[in-house]
C-alpha cells in the first residue's frame, strides 16, 4: 500500500503543488494537508503542479496532524534537527523499505516551508526520517524533501512482496491515541502530575515510551512511577526530586 503524505501546516499554494508534482513522479497520489495556511484549494497549486491535477484533487484537508494520520498504523516524521525526542531514526530508503514489508497504511509527515515540523508534531510520529546532508547547509525546501522520500519507495515498488508470516495487522494511529489519552485520563485523576511546570515534559516522555520499541532507563524510572500512582503509593515529593 502506498504512503500517505501528509503536509503539515504548508505555507504557499506554489509549494503544495510543487510537492504533488514530485509525488506523482514517483506514483504517489495521496496527499493530506493539515491546516494550510492559505486555505484550500489553493490558485497557485495548479500551474506549479505541472499536470499532476488527479494528486490535488484527490487531496484532503484536516485540522490536526492526529486527524490526518488517524487510519496509519505507521507514522514518520521528516526532519534534520535534533528535537530531544527519542525516536528510530532511519534513512528514506531503510523507511521505504519497512513501509512495503509492513501491514496497515503508513503516513510520512512533512513540515511548513520556513520552521519544518514541531516538536509536538514529530512526537505524534513513531519514526523519524532523515537524510545525509550537509551540516553547514542542511535546508531542503518542500519539494525537494518530498521527493527525496518520494524516490527511494519507487526504487523498490517492483519487488514488493507478501511478508513470510501472516501477522496481525499493527494498531492504527487513532487507537494508540485513544490509550494514550485514556492512560492520561487516569494519570491526571490520580494526581500523577505533579509538580505542574513538568507536566508537559512527563507526558512527551509517556508518549515517546508508548511509541517506540526499546526502553531507556528513564523511561523505565517514568513507567515505574506511573505504576506507583495507578495503585495509589506515589506521594507528591517535595526535597527538590522532580518525576519522570
Amino acid at each position: 500500500m502506498n504512503p500517505v503524505i501528509v503536509l503539515v501546516r504548508p505555507q504557499l499554494g506554489e509549494n503544495i503543488g510543487k510537492a504533488a508534482r514530485a509525488m506523482l513522479n514517483f506514483g504517489l497520489v495521496e496527499m493530506r494537508l493539515v491546516s494550510p495556511r492559505d486555505g484550500w484549494p489553493n490558485p497557485s497549486a495548479g500551474p506549479a503542479a505541472s499536470g499532476a491535477d488527479i494528486v490535488l484533487e484527490k487531496a484532503q484537508v484536516f485540522e490536526t496532524v492526529a486527524d490526518a494520520v488517524a487510519d496509519c498504523a505507521h507514522v514518520y516524521a521528516t526532519t534534520v534537527r535534533k528535537r530531544g525526542i527519542t525516536k528510530p531514526v532511519v534513512t528514506p530508503e531503510v523507511a521505504a523499505g519497512d513501509i512495503r514489508a509492513a501491514q496497515g497504511r503508513a503516513a510520512i509527515l512533512f513540515g511548513p516551508e520556513r520552521s519544518g515540523l514541531e516538536t509536538d508534531d514529530v512526537a505524534l510520529a513513531r519514526t523519524i526520517i532523515t537524510v545525509p546532508i550537509n551540516p553547514e547547509f542542511g535546508s531542503l525546501n518542500l519539494a525537494q524533501a518530498v521527493i527525496l522520500v518520494a524516490y527511494e519507495w519507487s526504487k523498490g515498488a517492483a519487488l514488493e512482496s507478501p511478508p513470510a508470516v501472516d501477522l496481525d495487522p499493527p494498531a492504527p494511529q487513532e487507537e494508540l491515541e485513544g490509550m494514550i489519552e485514556q492512560l492520561d485520563a487516569m494519570l491526571a485523576d490520580s494526581g500523577y502530575y505533579f509538580p505542574p511546570d513538568r507536566t508537559p515534559t512527563t507526558r512527551r516522555t509517556l508518549r515517546t515510551m508508548l511509541t517506540k520499541p526499546g526502553w531507556s532507563s528513564q523511561e523505565m524510572r517514568t513507567f515505574r512511577g506511573v505504576l506507583s500512582a495507578l495503585n495509589g503509593r506515589k506521594q507528591h515529593r517535595s526535597n527538590g526530586d522532580k518525576q519522570g
